[in-house]
């Protein structure tokens, strides 16, 4: 099982939001505050992006210092999902004038 796979695992267990169907193709939810701090408490993760998605839903980016990421997707209501989570993040730093 990926990384992905058990991030997704572990936020529905610990949110209790365990749904019949495969892991893979669930999403964690949950209160964004209680997301944000299983993702602070058990992967070190902060944010280190945010953006307007849609009108009124906020998608973020979390990070951890060894590399761990996850994007969570935040809905008008204050409902907010994992919607992808990973390995090897980095931050990049673009000069003005060169690619990427």
């Amino acid at each position: 099982m990926n990384r992905c796979s058990l991030a997704l695992l572990s936020a529905a267990a610990a949110l209790g939001l365990l749904a019949p169907a495969p892991a893979e193709a669930q999403a964690a939810c949950g209160p964004r505050e209680q997301l944000v701090k299983l993702l602070s408490d058990q992967y070190k993760e902060d944010p280190v992006g945010i953006g307007l998605a849609q009108p009124g839903q906020v998608l973020e980016v979390f990070a951890s210092s060894n590399g761990s990421w996850t994007m969570v997707m935040t809905m008008p209501d204050g409902k907010a999902c994992m919607i992808a989570a990973g390995d090897n993040w980095e931050m990049v730093t673009r000069v003005k004038g060169s690619p990427i």
